[in-house]
């Protein structure tokens, strides 16, 4: 890349960070990691241009890249300490799984259902894949998380509650995020576990994520 296009990349990692600032994004190592990160590198080629926008878009599978502010918000909830073990369900393009490394995880085991989003997410991962790893299978299936024990769980999507076997597959002192649907849509969910092994769940603020499904897709 020449000089001016290095110049060009920067001035556009400064004005993405100044949007997500403006819409209320004040963590400043989720910051760090979404300047580090360039979304665009992990949307649909034909949408590019249009990665550096605050909405959501549209990939292969019926599946979408959530707004980067909804991101943030997540990330900033998850506050994933230096060399977590980090559990997320739902790679999609493989954007967050990039963010979870650049945020300090020691390792990110990341389920996708389908095996085409999943091949793609590996691809654009490229050198991440080193702190990242990429399994094609039913997150929300108990049997693909066995006895593994977690410090941070992150679900991409909204389930009607919690699933009891991700719960129970945080660590002491570990923190899941997902979000889950009410009355009044969906709302984002925070549940930690203590260090005695007490849970505790609350809800955040109202969120737009599409709904995960369970099973793993034979087709796509």
């Amino acid at each position: 890349m020449t000089a001016e296009g290095d110049d060009a990349s920067a001035i556009g990692d400064a004005a993405f960070v100044l949007l997500l600032r403006e819409r209320g994004v004040r963590d400043m190592g989720v910051l760090r990691a979404m300047e580090q990160v360039p979304r665009e590198r992990f949307a649909p080629a034909a949408l590019r241009a249009h990665a550096r926008r605050d909405i959501a878009l549209p990939l292969p599978c019926g599946q979408s890249m959530t707004a980067p502010t909804t991101v943030a918000a997540m990330l900033g909830l998850l506050a994933v300490p230096a060399g977590a073990r980090v559990l997320e369900i739902g790679t999609g393009s493989g954007y967050v799984t990039a963010l979870l490394v650049h945020l300090g995880s020691g390792h990110v085991q990341s389920l996708e259902r389908y095996a085409g989003l999943a091949r793609a997410a590996r691809d654009r991962l490229g050198s991440d894949l080193v702190d990242a790893t990429v399994e094609i299978t039913d997150g929300l299936d108990a049997s693909a998380i066995g006895e593994r024990r977690f410090d941070r769980i992150l679900l991409n999507g909204t389930c009607l509650e919690i699933p009891p076997h991700l719960a129970k597959a945080l660590a002491p002192g570990g923190r899941l995020v997902g979000a889950v649907a009410t009355g009044q849509g969906a709302r984002l969910a925070i549940v930690d576990r203590a260090v005695d092994g007490g849970v505790a769940t609350r809800t955040d603020m109202a969120c737009r994520l599409p709904p995960l499904t369970a099973g793993r897709a034979h087709v796509l």
